[in-house]
């Protein structure tokens, strides 16, 4: 892969002027073949695999980091389903593994371990259940282990009795890390046809038809599409505001390429994908909401942000895919509250209500992310909010995704910090009437007719 002057005088100028980053070179590790007799001997095989392939991961980020001038943000992990890779064990069990997991993570620096999971979109096993059960103490345990559940798909349809499930147990993990805001929740996500390549956390896992261990990468440029919109003549129309994202993004693509293949050969693991996605920072000018605006909206939110938004999502796409042969992951515009000045101050404003911004995901990359939501949500609301966001994912046969942080002691219009990547989020006003006869329901939502594809 070759690099002309010019490319490389506009990527240093990205860098120091425009955020430009590689959000993350996540390792993915297959643990399938670490199911021993004992737990104790589970977890010895789980961690001399994991040292193995990964005690590089971090130096050789760094060295490349170096090499080439770009902020690397995040080295994450990402591992098997535990829940179908190590069956069979207790829901004691599976908090060790946990903590095991963590105490990895931590060891080898890197910022997060997505993967403790489990797929229960049609049914559920009895370990994915106990795993399930288990989420309440192993994310209150844990500082970098992430889980994700996937309860739904356009092959299957709704999982309404897991959709209620997560709705209780995402009362228990917010209730379980009440003193520092219900932060447990914001390591969990709950899934629609999820993706077996996802670098980005919380919701990554190492997918079943994956190589033993790969390299993803995930890059990031929303700074980097909103100055270049900027640079725009006033009244630019949407055909060349479109072709201005798509040159942008070819060309963060090709920087996230470039690090992904050289991280994988020196790591001796094949090279998977590189996933386009914007994804906001708190950083001024790092945001999805102000490139929205920049199209000539005076907030997020308000009337054509969903046209906006559907734009600058499948910009982005095309623009990627020129860029690589191996487009992967989510690849397209993130939109989580607390990780995007813009979005806050969109609902600050009044402009940006959870109604629009589900309205938005049917044309975004993920769902609803990163939402605070009053700490005396019931489980039976959370539970019609989740099944609400797997339908339009079912439907669309999109990748849709969930992550509530219920705050407790909190009310709408309070403003609550995590900190760190996580940011700052607005507590969003619920819809004050009841889903309980809705979610108490069970049985599965079918399949709609799209998914008669063969």
């Amino acid at each position: 892969m070759s690099y002309t002057e010019q490319e490389v005088l506009e990527t240093i100028r990205m860098v120091e002027t425009e955020h430009l980053d590689i959000r993350t070179v996540t390792m993915g590790i297959h643990l399938d073949d670490c199911r021993a007799d004992t737990l104790a001997a589970t977890k010895q095989k789980i961690r001399d695999k994991i040292l193995r392939l990964a005690s590089r991961l971090v130096p050789v980020a760094r060295e490349i980091e170096r090499e080439i001038g770009l902020p690397i943000v995040n080295k994450r992990l990402s591992v098997t389903p535990i829940a179908h890779a190590l069956p069979g064990f207790e829901q004691a069990g599976y908090v060790e593994i946990a903590m095991q997991l963590d105490e990895l993570a931590e060891q080898l620096e890197v910022d997060f371990l997505g993967g403790f999971s489990a797929l229960v979109h049609k049914g559920m096993t009895p370990s994915a259940e106990r795993l399930i059960d288990s989420l309440p103490e192993a994310l209150s345990v844990t500082n970098r282990v992430c889980s994700s559940v996937s309860v739904a798909s356009t092959k299957s349809g709704v999982n309404m009795d897991a959709v209620y499930q997560m709705g209780q147990t995402i009362k228990r993990i917010a209730e379980k890390t009440a003193n520092q805001n219900g932060i447990g929740a914001a390591k969990l996500v709950v899934f629609c046809n999820p993706v077996d390549d996802n670098p980005f956390m919380a919701g990554a896992f190492h997918g079943f038809g994956e190589p033993d261990a790969v390299i993803n990468v995930g890059v990031s440029g929303p700074g980097v599409v909103l100055s270049a919109l900027k640079r725009l003549q006033p009244g630019a129309d949407f055909g060349t505001i479109a072709e201005t994202v798509k040159r942008t993004a070819f060309k963060i693509t090709r920087v996230g390429e470039l690090v992904g293949r050289k991280a994988a050969g020196r790591l001796g693991v094949p090279f998977g994908i590189v996933d386009l996605s914007l994804a906001p920072t708190n950083a001024m000018g790092d945001s999805v909401a102000q490139i929205l605006e920049a199209m000539g909206l005076e907030r997020c939110g308000t009337h054509g942000t969903t046209a906006a938004l559907a734009l600058l999502n499948d910009a982005v796409k095309k623009g990627g895919a020129m860029a690589t042969s191996y487009p992967g992951g989510l690849s397209g515009a993130f939109i989580p509250v607390s990780e995007d000045n813009g979005m806050i101050a969109a609902v600050e404003a009044g402009a940006l209500s959870l109604a629009k911004l589900e309205a938005m995901t049917c044309v975004c990359s993920v769902g609803l992310d990163m939402i605070a939501v009053p700490g005396d949500t019931t489980a039976e609301t959370l539970a019609g909010f989740i099944a609400d966001e797997m339908a339009i994912g079912m439907i669309n046969k999109k990748t849709t995704a969930v992550r509530v942080i219920p705050v407790a002691g909190a009310k709408a219009g309070d403003m609550v910090e995590f900190g760190g990547l996580l940011g700052r989020a607005p507590v969003m006003q619920m819809v004050p009437f009841s889903s309980e006869q809705f979610a108490k329901r069970g049985g599965r939502i079918p399949a709609p007719i799209q998914s008669l594809t063969n």
